[in-house]
């Protein structure tokens, strides 16, 4: 199983040929979300059809939701390293629910992330500027 990060949804969202391929590439593999994720995906609608879009989007995914225990990691994580490293809010909490769940997280934040520690994260295919 492996759990997306908002970045690489946007990307499947917008139809982007390489994340596109990506997901099709990985057959039966089980692909989730971070309900985190989920709630920034719609926190990000500038209207009522576009929400619905994405709620329908979502239905797809089985999401994922931080445990006490991974709120506690993720306060930990979040008062270590908000200041010096960056890390959000938002982020220490999808990480440490990757964590809890022992899975990959997808996605191209990989500067935040870096400082949890036990998290995995894969950037899933290559980018390029537009």
């Amino acid at each position: 199983m492996l759990l997306l990060d908002t970045d690489v949804m946007i990307d499947i969202m917008r139809g982007y040929s390489p994340a596109v391929a990506w997901l099709r590439s990985l057959g039966s593999e089980v692909i989730a979300l971070p309900g985190l994720v989920a709630m920034e995906l719609v926190q990000g609608c500038r209207n009522r059809q576009e929400q619905q879009q994405v709620e329908a989007t979502l239905r797809q995914y089985t999401m994922y939701w931080p445990t006490q225990s991974d709120c506690a990691r993720a306060f930990e994580d979040f008062s270590l390293y908000h200041l010096g490293h960056g890390i959000g809010i938002l982020d220490s909490l999808i990480a440490e629910t990757a964590v809890g769940i022992d899975v990959k997280l997808v996605t191209f934040n990989e500067k935040h992330y870096r400082v949890v520690e036990d998290l995995q994260t894969e950037q899933p295919y290559l980018r390029t500027s537009t």
